[in-house]
């Protein structure tokens, strides 16, 4: 393992914790939401004021970008950062998940999986070494292990089979990542929803001494009180000293809670879609600005809020934004999104940091249940009610 990459735990309540991941690219505090840039963007943001909203990384995605534009053509373009024009570390997650939820044709064996792409068809072959070279190539800095994530519900020998094939593959893509001075490698836990499964796998992958370990294949259909088990069972099999990353999760309710569980990493689609869809994440909840009933609402979504965009436009004007279609809605409200997100954290570490976070969690939710807010996580995927 390289010397320049570290994480220091800061403070600690109960299992949740804040800390910072130092790289030579700039620190990471945890816990850290990082937005979604697909396809080496966040959609509907410049990345300057993703950076100026509090975020310290960013996700990229293997699976997008080594079909557009491709990774080699990247590298000769002088890597992800240079081309996206983003100077903060980049995880860049391993592409397995996306190759088997939106390739075509996709067939799968010891040695890899081959697909074809959901762009035009054509044929390509993503391995555990593959997929380390792609990541090589964009330069990212946080990189992911190959894996193979199982939809859920599924039959315990197909998770048992895929969990196995997962470890199989953490050990060849640890040894194609080799040394990388400045970069690190994540290897990530599978299981399903099985407690045995998952500490079986958690060992295994503790032993090959990765960077840090990321809980994978949850928040894919299962109810949100089995995903919280499953990550409370799954947390103490892993090292204190090392963080630990919750892919694709989710609501805030999700964070809160994982975060009191040990978690210090989430990425999550939900901010940056629900903005594209008229949907607005606030310290009162959700906001469905679709509804008439904000045609002449004249408040700002918070006036508290740090967020400009959340402060000094209407909400009649948003949703006049939103059912006219137009391109600032989308702007604007992803804006607001990953802003609020971005304070939840920043909230959460202070909380932690000063020993009040069941405090701060129970004053939270109690706001969200005032302000009518959404009682969904990021599992189940339906709203009760929106404000």
């Amino acid at each position: 393992m390289t010397l320049d990459f570290r994480f220091d735990v800061k403070a600690t309540d109960g299992a949740a914790r804040t800390g910072t991941i130092a790289m030579p690219r700039g620190n990471i505090r945890t816990p850290a939401f990082m937005p979604v840039g697909t396809a080496a963007t966040i959609k509907a943001m410049h990345p300057q004021a993703v950076r100026a909203l509090g975020a310290d990384i960013v996700l990229a995605n293997t699976y997008h970008l080594m079909l557009r534009p491709g990774a080699e053509r990247i590298a000769a373009l002088g890597g992800l950062h240079k081309f996206m024009n983003w100077s903060a570390p980049i995880l860049t997650d391993s592409g397995g998940f996306q190759v088997m939820s939106l390739a075509k044709l996709r067939k799968l064996n010891e040695n890899g999986v081959t697909f074809q792409s959901h762009i035009d068809g054509s044929r390509h072959e993503l391995t555990p070494e593959r997929a380390m070279d792609i990541q090589r190539l964009l330069g990212s800095d946080i990189q992911m292990q190959l894996d193979e994530c199982v939809k859920l519900p599924a039959p315990d020998s197909e998770v048992e089979r895929a969990m196995l094939l997962s470890l199989r593959w953490a050990e060849r893509s640890k040894k194609a990542f080799g040394t990388q001075p400045g970069h690190a490698i994540f290897g990530i836990v599978q299981g399903g929803v099985s407690v045995p499964l998952r500490c079986a796998s958690a060992k295994a992958l503790v032993d090959m001494d990765f960077h840090g370990y990321a809980l994978g294949g949850l928040a894919v259909g299962e109810p949100q009180d089995i995903m919280l088990a499953t990550i409370e069972a799954t947390v103490p099999q892993l090292p204190a000293t090392k963080p630990r990353y919750l892919m694709g999760v989710g609501s805030p309710d999700d964070l809160v809670e994982a975060v009191r569980r040990g978690i210090d990493m989430f990425d999550c689609v939900m901010p940056t879609r629900a903005g594209r869809h008229g949907l607005v994440y606030s310290r009162f909840g959700r906001i469905n600005l679709r509804n008439a009933k904000h045609a002449d609402d004249a408040r700002p979504i918070d006036p508290l809020s740090p967020c400009e965009a959340a402060r000094i436009y209407s909400r009649a004007y948003l949703h006049h934004l939103v059912k006219a279609g137009e391109i600032l809605a989308m702007m604007l409200l992803t804006e607001i999104n990953l802003a609020y997100y971005q304070c939840l954290m920043a909230d959460m570490r202070k909380a932690i940091e000063a020993g009040r976070f069941t405090d701060f969690s129970a004053a939270t939710k109690e706001t969200w249940q005032r302000g009518e807010a959404m009682k969904v996580s990021s599992s189940s995927g339906i709203a009760s009610q929106d404000i």
